[in-house]
Order: C-alpha cells, then sequence, then structure tokens
C-alpha cells in the first residue's frame, strides 16, 4: 500500500462527522445550525449532553488511534511515517470531507492519535488538562494548556524530533482551532464547561 493511499485512507477516516451523525440520527437536528455550530464533542455536550458526547468523543479519539495502529505500518517502518498518518487524520477530522471541509477542533482525535504514540506524555497532558478545566471551568483553555504541554513532557520523556516536531506542530494548530475561543478568553465572553454557549 503506497504511502499516499494510506495517508488518503487516514484522512477519510478522521472525516467521519461522528457529532453530526449522532445528532443528525440520535435528536433529529444539525449539529452545524445549533450552540456554536462546531462540529465537536463540546458542542454536542452543550447541545444534547453527556448522552451524546462520551461516546462520540471516545469514537473521536479511536479516530486518531486506530489509524496510526493499523495503517501506519502497512507503509514501511520509518519513523515519521505514523506521525504523519496521524497529522492526517487529525486534518480529516478538522477539515471533514463529507461536511464540506468543516469539522471539530481536533482535540479528541489528536488525543487518540498521542494515545497510539506517546501515552505517557499523553497521560501529562491530560492530567494538566483536568486539572486546568476544575481550575478555571474552560474546556477551551485546558485544551489549549494541555496541548502546549505535550511537546514538553514528550521530549522530556521521548527525546525524538520527530515527535518533537509533531507535537509542536500539533500544539500549535490546537491553539490555531481555538483561536475565536482565545478572543473570548481575553474579552472575558467565553462560556465555561456546563453552561450552554459557543464552544
Amino acid at each position: 500500500m503506497s504511502a499516499a493511499a494510506i495517508f488518503l485512507a487516514a484522512y477519510v477516516a478522521g472525516s467521519i462527522p461522528t457529532s453530526w451523525i449522532a445528532a443528525r440520527y440520535g435528536a433529529g437536528i444539525d449539529l452545524r445550525e445549533h450552540g456554536s455550530k462546531n462540529l465537536g464533542a463540546t458542542n454536542l455536550y452543550r447541545v444534547l449532553g453527556w448522552k451524546y458526547a462520551i461516546p462520540v468523543g471516545l469514537f473521536d479519539a479511536a479516530k486518531g488511534a486506530v489509524p496510526v495502529v493499523l495503517l501506519a505500518p502497512l507503509a514501511g517502518s520509518q519513523r515519521w511515517m505514523p506521525l504523519a498518518v496521524g497529522v492526517a487524520t487529525i486534518l480529516g477530522h478538522v477539515y471533514s470531507v463529507f461536511m464540506r471541509f468543516r469539522g471539530g477542533k481536533g482535540v479528541a482525535t489528536a488525543a487518540g492519535v498521542l494515545l497510539a504514540l506517546a501515552p505517557i506524555p499523553l497521560a501529562i497532558s491530560v492530567a494538566v488538562w483536568a486539572l486546568v478545566l476544575k481550575l478555571t471551568g474552560y474546556v477551551s483553555l485546558s485544551s489549549v494548556t494541555g496541548a502546549l504541554t505535550f511537546p514538553v513532557a514528550a521530549w522530556l520523556l521521548h527525546p525524538d524530533i520527530y515527535l518533537l516536531a509533531v507535537g509542536v506542530a500539533l500544539a500549535l494548530f490546537i491553539v490555531y482551532t481555538h483561536r475565536a475561543n482565545v478572543r473570548r478568553l481575553l474579552s472575558g465572553t467565553e462560556s465555561r464547561f456546563g453552561r450552554r454557549g459557543e464552544a
């Protein structure tokens, strides 16, 4: 299987619009027309609650982990291949080909990718994410902080230049996908977790 075919398969797998499917066929609504209109688990939670958000978040994480584990080995033993496959999957989630290149913000799918690549640094990032969420109540701030923590933890525990490069790139990408949230945080208008509003 060629590298191009593997990247395409990973992108398509990441593009599966889990939140949209759950909202459309579970509740009869188009998630793009509700809440923040974002196709991610946080907006799904705000609109429909935990019953929908938890399985969707887990599936989105699986979208990241499974291609890395199953597809990357088919392309050879290059150290960068699993990282590249993971990036393709995350891009699929954020820019879904099935949703006119709209999607979620990539946090859960990125977590799945990193779970397959570097579980201990990811665990540290998740701990930071949970702590910031508990202290502030902002999902966006905790997501950005957790993402920025990963490359630092990864470098300290696994000083691999490829993993560091991908960790930094993903952290910056997560900040980019949360740019509107960052603006609202700075202006004091961001919604806290558990309240309805923009996600």
